[in-house]
């Protein structure tokens, strides 16, 4: 859970004060309200803990929090003031912002890192279109670099599973992790992340669909990220795996889209210094393979 620093400002209905002991407090989430008490004193974060202790089990903890106070003289709740700390009787709730915007799909180099997942050797028996996918997984990373775009490569349990393609150039990516877990979330991930200013969108590629990609898709959503899963350049075992896994997942706002369509967004203008550059990945069509029947 991230909780919203107060805003700026002072005073509020229970203004710091001397004395000792505890306080009672009121608080409040969704439809709840449980009383409980405080330390003379106590501020902000430890308004937070309480907040934690009493309703862990009910928070998501990808979300973000206001913590807002009961206030008198308005007769309503309002943002909790900074500095505020409780010496009176109060009432305060927890309030996820929620406020939602339509997903534009904008994409941007300096926002976007490109994801690369499980494009391994023991897969090529098994997926279907394997070969369209590597081709596709290549144009890519190729777009990646000329642009600067970040790459974070996983491999799922590369021991019995093998590593990446030999097709696909690795050159210049930011990660290459192995994984057992289904998602590409790991925490060497988010760290990585978390070192990129300003990442506001995932382009997503590799296998399977309806697993990897669909797990680290919703977790990146989860995290507030933006979403792209490359139509072109995943696929399963299964194209009714496929299939309904790209649904559900356009359903939740999480885009799909095409691989000319990223690298054309990504550059937006013919007069872009790169555009003859990538114009050169894209003059050859990608493959029209039986993908685009199973979208």
């Amino acid at each position: 859970m991230a909780a919203a620093a107060p805003p700026a400002g002072g005073g509020g209905c229970c203004p710091a004060g001397s004395g000792g002991g505890s306080v009672p407090v009121l608080f409040c989430f969704s439809v709840f309200a449980r009383p409980s008490t405080v330390p003379h004193g106590a501020g902000y974060e430890l308004l937070i803990q309480k907040f934690l202790s009493l309703y862990g089990d009910q928070l998501d903890m990808h979300r973000k929090f206001v913590v807002q106070l009961f206030a008198e003289e308005w007769s309503q709740y309002i943002d909790l003031p900074k500095g505020f700390l409780v010496s009176e009787r109060c009432k305060v709730r927890l309030v996820p912002l929620q406020i939602q915007i339509t997903t534009l799909g904008n994409l941007t180099p300096s926002s976007t890192v490109f994801f690369c997942c499980d494009m391994q050797e023991r897969f090529r028996p098994a997926i279907k279109y394997f070969g369209d996918i590597i081709s596709v997984g290549q144009r890519l990373l190729q777009g990646a670099r000329i642009l600067g775009i970040p790459v974070i490569v996983t491999e799922q349990y590369p021991k019995g599973l093998g590593s990446t393609v030999q097709e696909i150039d690795l050159t210049g990516v930011k990660l290459v992790l192995p994984k057992t877990k289904f998602s590409m979330v790991l925490p060497e991930v988010e760290a990585a992340l978390a070192d990129i200013p300003g990442v506001r969108s995932v382009v997503l590629f590799g296998v399977e669909t309806h697993v990897c990609i669909q797990q680290t898709a919703l977790e990146l959503v989860g995290r507030g990220l933006e979403v792209h899963i490359v139509a072109d350049a995943t696929s399963s075992r299964s194209m009714m795996d496929r299939m309904f896994a790209l649904e559900r997942l356009a359903r939740t706002g999480i885009i799909v889209t095409t691989s000319e369509a990223i690298l054309l967004q990504l550059v937006a203008d013919k007069d872009h210094p790169k555009f003859k550059e990538i114009q050169n990945i894209i003059k050859a069509s990608a493959p029209e393979s039986g993908l685009l029947s199973k979208v």
